[in-house]
């Protein structure tokens, strides 16, 4: 008997696969859904072996067919209050609460939950499972199974992202840099600072900067009107330096990111703004000869932009029952990544909201996910036919 979503969430919600530790269990327990029906299955795995890729073919074995790709990272839950174990799934009122119930392991039991129809039925076209880890700190783990991927002669035709639409089609997000500057100064006593460089002091300058490149493209950037936030944006999260009041700090580590839409080209922002950073280190090189900010890429991955007529659009149309109306996301998805790293077609479709996610009692509805199971039912149909 095939197993119902809900109980396939409980159960991949009962492994606390916060990022950067280990979902082997949940991949184990998914291959032990799938391997007993027939299914073809592949790990990729981490460095050190603590986590890895799984990727699944369901049907013939012939080039193309449709992925459905979800991550089996969370975010963690430390320092949020919950009404209740956040990995024990808990039902109430129609919603399911627990974490990674929206963001989204709501789509991941679906997806699995199709394998297991399709492949009791005589597919005609393959059906693919892509489920990865480390998403949610940049989409770092799905690089490995795209790079094998890419060396296959056969690839497959298309791929859905379940991530949380409320089960609406999505046709793109915005690409991310995140970067991080190093400003170094020069350190001495604080009874006598003008004679030292301070580090915070030339963050703080580099900070202002930012906002004013942030200003700019706001005012004179590139426009995209799909997007809540129209235009390309530039976020300050995070600043670190000192050690104590009396010590002229001469280190400080900002954090900051660019969330591009596709008019714009993240690298030359970044040209920009290390061009300002050297402006700002360059004030103060008569007197400090070594000031300077460096600017290391941390992580990054592409955006995504999918034509209103390409075929994963055209396809999520047909088993949707949509019409035109589709929309763009926030947030980053591994999409982006799928669509440049293997040339594919590429939208995002998922059950839940993402305003569900990342914070306590995250939950998924019980009607988004039948509406899910539903996507999926007339999916497995299309393969068939």
């Amino acid at each position: 008997m095939i197993p119902s979503t809900a109980d396939i969430l409980a159960r991949l919600v009962a492994e606390p696969t916060v990022s950067r530790a280990s979902n082997l269990a949940l991949l184990d327990y998914a291959e032990a859904l799938l391997r007993p029906v027939g299914a073809r299955i592949e790990r990729f795995a981490h460095a050190d072996g603590s986590r890895a890729n799984l990727w699944v073919t369901i049907g013939p074995d012939e080039p193309g067919g449709v992925v459905l790709s979800g991550h089996t990272d969370v975010v963690p839950v430390e320092g949020q209050e919950w009404s209740h174990d956040p990995f024990t799934l808990t039902e109430r009122e129609g919603r399911y609460y627990g974490r990674g119930t929206a963001d989204m392991k709501g789509f991941v039991a679906a997806a699995l939950r199709a394998a297991l129809i399709g492949a009791s039925r005589p597919l005609k076209i393959p059906l693919h499972l892509a489920l990865s880890y480390d998403e949610e700190i940049g989409c770092i783990g799905i690089r490995s199974l795209i790079t094998a991927l890419a060396r296959r002669p056969a690839r497959p035709a298309l791929c859905i992202v379940g991530e949380p639409t409320g089960m609406r089609i999505a046709t793109g997000h915005k690409g991310k840099l995140a970067l991080r500057a190093c400003c170094h100064g020069q350190a001495g006593h604080s009874a006598l600072a003008p004679n030292a460089l301070n580090a915070l002091h030339l963050g703080a300058a580099f900070i202002n900067a930012l906002q004013a490149r942030q200003e700019e493209l706001s005012i004179e950037g590139a426009r995209d009107p799909d997007y809540d936030i129209p235009y390309s944006t530039i976020h300050a999260g995070m600043m670190r330096g000192g050690t104590a009041l009396n010590i002229v700090p001469n280190r400080c580590e900002i954090d900051f990111e660019i969330r591009n839409i596709a008019e714009d080209d993240p690298q030359e922002i970044l040209a920009r703004i290390k061009a300002d950073a050297n402006a700002i280190a360059s004030r103060h090189r008569s007197r400090f000869p070594t000031a300077c900010i460096e600017i290391d890429e941390v992580s990054a991955y592409p955006g995504l932009s999918a034509a209103p007529d390409a075929p994963a659009i055209r396809l999520l149309r047909r088993i949707l029952g949509d019409g035109d109306a589709t929309l763009k996301v926030a947030f980053g998805t591994e999409g982006g990544v799928f669509n440049e790293g293997l040339g594919i077609s590429t939208a995002i479709c998922g059950p839940g909201f993402m305003d569900q996610g990342h914070k306590p009692d995250e939950f998924v509805s019980a009607d988004q996910l039948r509406q899910c199971d539903r996507m999926m039912a007339r999916l497995i149909d299309e393969l068939h036919a």
